[in-house]
């Protein structure tokens, strides 16, 4: 059985939950408490060097990134509904996966972290650098999804998982998206049961 270190609250590892859970898969969540530090516990580093949430155990198997976890758990188990062979659609959850990392992702940590979680001692830079980024981010969110219901077409795959666990983090500082589609979509990812099951409690 899996084990899956996390924290109820970060939007890696509730994207990786919300796969476990939608698709039935058995799982140990064992949490690690960020807010006293476990993360940098001896004993968690030796688990992820990273000291980051979440970390997948399977057997002699680690693995730290989560867009890496939800790759791995689909191939494991066939999960092609979430994570489709066919080449388009393939191509296009991979540049989803990529741009939510690279891009989404930076932005929302800049906002969340510093605006929220840190409260005074948040970098007030990073706030102004996130807020300024953010709207070119969600106009090109909104417009990847003109014609589509998901991000990879009719259908959610761990793309539509892995962007909406960070638009959903974003209602934390009270910066839910207005765009028209994004609003749609996120609607529907939020009504996914497995992803529900990961949302914050107010």
């Amino acid at each position: 059985m899996y084990v899956l270190y996390t924290y109820p609250i970060s939007q890696h590892a509730r994207r990786v939950v919300a796969l476990l859970e939608e698709a039935g898969i058995e799982y140990q969540n064992r949490p690690i408490d960020l807010a006293i530090g476990e993360y940098m516990s001896p004993e968690y580093l030796a688990i992820n060097p990273n000291h980051q949430v979440p970390t997948l155990v399977d057997g002699e198997v680690k693995i730290h990134e989560s867009n890496a976890i939800l790759r791995y758990i689909c191939t494991q188990h066939e999960l092609a509904d979430w994570y489709p062979g066919d080449l388009k659609q393939f191509a296009l959850v991979e540049q989803w996966l990529d741009w939510n990392q690279c891009q989404l992702g930076p932005s929302v940590v800049d906002i969340v972290l510093n605006k929220v979680f840190l409260g005074e001692q948040g970098d007030k830079a990073a706030i102004a650098r996130g807020e300024a980024g953010l709207p070119e981010l969600l106009h090109i969110l909104d417009a990847g999804l003109e014609g589509r219901n998901f991000l990879a077409g009719e259908n959610p795959t761990i793309a539509d998982l892995s962007v909406g666990s960070n638009i959903t983090h974003l209602e934390f500082a009270d910066m839910a998206p207005v765009q028209a589609r994004v609003s749609e979509w996120i609607k529907r990812v939020c009504s996914i049961e497995g992803f529900k099951k990961t949302l914050p409690q107010s």
